[in-house]
């Protein structure tokens, strides 16, 4: 069944849930039953939603795809205002000013809920009506706590904890389901299908749109066919290198995910039609959304520039409302029933294609007293989670059957010599492969047959290490370093080594 296909059933199916929560939603703006300070978000947060429920039906009715850049732009603008940087500090997603407007009690735990009904940006514009529904509804429900009066701290923790709680085992299966189904295919769609000339294919994905994706776009669309189909070449050549790098195979496996910022798709696109060749069809599945599979500081799927990096900093933590050991236990079960029900998905999976960037403008967080923070039973728990669900993960997915890839590029952010440095980029990570492959062994050799390795920094750099190396017990046929080429790890041109604890000391300058 087709992505479409699937989201047709499903809507149809909550139809009637959604249109009761907006016509509840709607009667808000005529009462008065909510009194000050938290009448006011109540009544902005009802003004996003009917913005969502634009979204979706824009979406539906083909009015998005539709839309002028012009358009397009301001629309997009609309839909993230809220949280740019110069609106954030009279916004609820901001932890510090609504505790400042609502009360250090009350306006973190709204703050988050306004966080997670954010979300639902993406949900319109991939139609996942189930999903806004649901969000709907807990609003009306902290909305009627609120009514004539003011709720306990507990109250109001209680249906944002068990949200969360119950409908984890939507969330999380279909995470794992969009990551592994190649079938689910709202964004591969829109690389394939579209125009990527016409710079409004850029919108259809949902995600904020800065200057930084358009200038990505535009200069991709620049290049000529040549250079783009080696970099497309170069990047999945060394996916399929690191298999054979690492002695495995991928036969029997048949997908492939691809994670990359938006922006470069016309490089994307030439890859997936390389992959195919190989007999790997594309996932390319959303970074997560959503508090249940959000992780601080990683990033697994197609994103874009964020809005707002600082938004995203108080949030990140945003799980300290329900992590205890009940939600963990119960988050680990779904996890292991999500991979059983897609084994079978799970079972052909290849491993990860990661297009990285670098040069992104620099971001100083800033500690809002306001944000959620993890206390250390929770860190422990969360810790403890991580790495049970690993063993879950690979359990189905082996990591000694699969393999990946990563190669990096600049954005335009990194300033006025981004097209010099790109095309530098380029240079390096086409390297000849066997050439370098050849000068780094001979580095290995002679460098397998010391028994330690002084680095000494030079200039102002005062590096002064002893790196200790294993005894090898059989050197003809073992080496303390890896001979890492354009494979799993692109350019060519790093020897590494992990080196023994017991020996190995001095000072490491890092400016």
């Amino acid at each position: 069944m087709k992505y479409w296909e699937l989201l047709k059933e499903e809507n149809e199916a909550v139809a009637e849930r959604h249109e009761l929560a907006m016509e509840r939603i709607g009667h808000m703006k005529e009462e008065a039953t909510v009194g000050e300070p938290y009448r006011a978000f109540f009544e902005r947060t009802v003004q996003f939603i009917e913005l969502i429920e634009e979204t979706f039906q824009k979406q539906m009715d083909g009015t998005l795809a539709a839309m002028s850049q012009k358009e397009a732009t301001e629309f997009n603008r609309t839909l993230y205002a809220d949280i740019l940087p110069e609106a954030y500090g009279k916004s609820f997603a901001n932890p510090d000013y609504a505790a400042k407007e609502l009360g250090e009690n009350y306006g973190p735990w709204l703050s988050f809920l306004y966080t997670e009904i954010r979300s639902a940006i993406v949900y319109a514009y991939e139609s996942r009506l189930v999903d806004v529904t649901v969000l709907e509804e807990l609003f009306i429900e902290v909305y009627n706590l609120f009514e004539g009066g003011t709720p306990e701290v507990a109250e109001l923790r209680e249906p944002l904890y068990y949200f969360v709680s119950d409908y984890c085992d939507r969330m999380l299966p279909w995470r794992v389901r969009e990551t592994l189904d190649p079938s689910l295919d709202f964004g591969k769609s829109i690389i394939m299908d579209s125009d990527l000339n016409d710079l409004r294919y850029l919108y259809r994905f949902g995600e904020y749109i800065s200057e930084t994706e358009l200038a990505t776009a535009r200069f991709m669309n620049e290049l000529p066919e040549e250079t783009v189909r080696r970099m497309a070449d170069t990047y999945t050549e060394g996916y399929r290198k690191g298999f054979a790098a690492t002695g495995r195979s991928y036969e029997g496996k048949k997908t492939v995910q691809i994670r990359y910022h938006i922006g470069f798709e016309r490089m994307i696109r030439m890859a997936v039609e390389n992959f195919r060749e190989l007999g790997l069809e594309p996932i390319i599945a959303r970074a997560s959304i959503g508090t249940v599979n959000r992780m601080a500081a990683r990033t697994n799927g197609y994103y874009g520039t964020p809005a707002n990096r600082q938004y995203e900093y108080d949030h990140r933590y945003d799980n300290a409302v329900y992590l205890d050991k009940a939600f963990r236990e119960r988050k680990l079960s779904i996890l292991k029933v999500a991979y059983e029900t897609y084994k079978d998905l799970a079972s052909v999976y290849a491993g990860p294609a990661v297009v990285e960037t670098f040069g992104e403008a620099g971001f100083e967080p800033v500690n809002a007293a306001a944000a959620f923070s993890l206390s250390e039973k929770q860190e422990k728990l969360l810790l403890s989670y991580s790495n049970e669900a690993m063993q879950i993960v690979d359990a189905y997915i082996p990591g000694t059957e699969t393999s990946f890839t990563i190669i990096a590029f600049p954005l335009p952010e990194i300033g006025s010599e981004f097209e010099a440095i790109f095309k530098e980029t380029i240079r390096i990570n086409t390297l000849d492969y066997e050439l370098y492959r050849d000068i780094q062994q001979i580095m290995i050799n002679e460098l397998d047959q010391a028994s330690q390795v002084h680095i000494s920094g030079r200039g102002g750099n005062r590096t002064d290490l002893t790196v200790k190396l294993h005894t090898l017990a059989e050197p003809t046929k073992q080496s303390n370093f890896e001979n890492c080429v354009a494979d799993v790890n692109i350019p060519v041109g790093e020897v590494f080594t992990s080196p023994q604890l017991a020996g190995t000391n001095g000072l490491l300058h890092v400016g």
